[in-house]
């Protein structure tokens, strides 16, 4: 065992348990208090089930590409091409169903696969050409828009009602004869991938590698980590699950469009890092993004329901960022 190994385990356990508990559950406390907050000033119809039920629809696009930049980030990654590769796959999607007169389950894995293969795109270019992970998504973030907006014609891609079968459902409000669901089929997929993914970090060896890279990614190498191949693995595992968003993106507007989710790579950077995960790697967890993409889907509804302009909404929000990017370096300072 490495003197830093052992030194890392001392600290561990000497370390108070109310600060475990703390770092565990800070993202958690922090949405109760702001949904306490907001509840006393808001209008009553933002406690109503309906609006609570509305809150976990709105957070499910920005979740599910969260829950693969929760993977890149503890990695010590960063992916810039999240949105594009939600327009990508809605414009897959469109073109699926509309053009080539697939099924609604093959045009969804054809979407899911476009957001997987960008994101091996990117894990390679990353590992074969040592470029930091920022430069190369950036400028696959442009290459991928510009594919999606070739596939559309420079437009929308249109889709008749009767080839989207289920696909529109996804995100769609329940009817009554479905109130026994409590949820949309898009959010309980949210909250299985959500598990699922969890699962992988804290029970496998990848997980337990994806981590070690984070933290110290020559440590891990000498250590007999594939560093390259976990790398490849986490930005694949990214591009799928920016995929499964457009699908949810889709399902909610039923076209293809290139020009969507512009932007939609912060709001998911930012539900990592108010969730407690680092931007040096080495930190994360799957509670804390969710709970970071409810925190800021809850401050929209509230500001929404309250008559609070949206750029005050956006100025919250970054402030938000801010204060828990500061937090977490401060964190790193004293365990320093």
């Amino acid at each position: 065992m490495t003197e830093e190994k052992l030194i890392s385990q001392q600290a561990q356990i000497f370390e108070p348990n109310w600060k475990r508990w703390l770092n565990t559950l800070g993202p958690l406390l922090a949405l109760l208090l702001v949904y306490g907050v907001i509840a006393v000033r808001a209008p009553s119809s933002f406690t109503t089930i309906r609006n609570l039920e509305t809150i976990a629809r709105q957070t499910t696009i920005v979740g599910m590409a969260a829950l693969g930049m929760t993977l890149i980030i503890i990695s010590g990654g960063i992916d810039l091409s999240v949105g594009s590769i939600v327009a990508l796959s809605t414009a897959v999607i469109a073109w699926l169903l509309q053009k080539a007169g697939a099924g609604p389950l093959t045009a969804a894995l054809g979407g899911v696969a476009a957001g997987a293969l960008c994101g091996l795109m990117n894990g390679v270019l990353i590992t074969a050409l040592r470029v930091v992970p920022f430069i190369v998504t950036l400028g696959m973030m442009l290459v991928i828009r510009g594919t999606a907006i070739g596939i559309g014609n420079e437009q929308k891609i249109d889709v008749d009602i009767e080839r989207l079968k289920w696909l529109d459902e996804l995100m769609a409000s329940l009817p009554k004869e479905q109130a026994w669901m409590l949820l949309p089929v898009g959010v309980w997929l949210l909250i299985i991938m959500a598990a699922a993914v969890a699962f992988l970090l804290r029970y496998t060896r990848l997980g337990r590698h994806i981590f070690a890279i984070g933290s110290n990614e020559e440590t891990a190498r000498l250590c007999g980590v594939s560093v390259w191949r976990v790398k490849v693995i986490v930005f694949m595992l990214g591009g799928a699950f920016a995929g499964l968003a457009g699908l949810m993106q889709f399902s909610r507007l039923t076209v293809g469009d290139p020009t969507v989710a512009k932007g939609l790579e912060l709001d998911v950077i930012a539900a990592v890092v108010i969730g407690g995960g680092s931007l040096s790697g080495g930190e994360g967890s799957i509670l804390g993004t969710i709970v970071g993409a409810l925190i800021m889907t809850v401050i929209a509804s509230g500001c929404t329901q309250m008559g609070v302009p949206i750029f005050w909404q956006q100025i919250i929000t970054g402030v938000i960022i801010i204060v828990a990017v500061a937090l977490d370096r401060l964190r790193h300072r004293r365990s320093a």
